[in-house]
C-alpha cells in the first residue's frame, strides 16, 4: 500500500486554491458569490475526531497485544487496512476541499469591511485549518498501522537479510 505523500497533498491543495480563487473572482463578475457553508468546518473536525479516535483505538490494541495482556483484543490486518484506506481518501478529499476554502477565503480578504463577506472568510479559514487537522489526524493513522517490517527497508517490504 502507498503511503500518503506530503507533496501530493500540497499540491491537490494549491491547484484546488488557485481554482477556486479564480471561480470565485469569475463568479462575482457573474453574480453573488456562493456562501461558505457554516457546516464546513465542523463536518472536517468530526473526520479529524474519527480519525484520530481511530488511530488511539488502534494503538492501544495493538500495545495490549504486543505486551500480551490477557484478554487483549488484536487487530485484524483487513481492519487495519480499511482505517488506512479511509486516513488516506480522507486526507485527499480535506486537501482538495481546504484549498477549495482557501482560495475562496483569500479572494474574499479583499472585501472584510462587509460583514457577511468577514463571516465567510472566517469560516474559510477555519475550513482550512480543520482541513489540516484531517491530513494531520491521517498521517497519525497511517503511522500507527504501519508495519514494523515496513521501517526496515524504505519500500514498504520486509527486509529478508539479516
Amino acid at each position: 500500500m502507498k503511503q500518503l505523500r506530503l507533496g501530493v497533498l500540497a499540491g491537490l491543495f494549491a491547484a484546488a486554491g488557485v481554482l477556486s480563487w479564480g471561480g470565485a473572482r469569475l463568479w462575482e463578475a457573474f453574480g453573488t458569490l456562493p456562501s461558505v457553508p457554516l457546516a464546513a468546518p465542523i463536518v472536517l473536525a468530526v473526520i479529524a475526531v474519527i480519525l484520530t479516535a481511530t488511530a488511539l483505538s488502534i494503538r492501544a490494541r495493538l500495545r495490549a497485544q504486543r505486551e500480551r495482556r490477557p484478554g487483549a483484543k488484536g487487530v485484524e490486518p483487513l481492519m487495519a487496512a480499511r482505517a488506512v484506506v479511509f486516513g488516506q481518501a480522507s486526507a485527499l478529499v480535506a486537501a482538495l476541499v481546504s484549498g477549495m476554502y482557501g482560495g475562496t477565503g483569500v479572494y474574499l480578504l479583499g472585501s472584510l469591511d462587509i460583514p457577511a463577506r468577514r463571516d465567510q472568510a472566517i469560516y474559510a479559514g477555519f475550513s482550512v485549518v480543520a482541513g489540516i487537522g484531517v491530513i494531520a489526524a491521517a498521517f497519525f493513522l497511517e503511522r500507527v498501522c504501519k508495519l514494523p517490517e515496513d521501517e526496515d527497508n524504505g519500500t514498504g517490504t520486509a527486509s529478508t537479510t539479516p
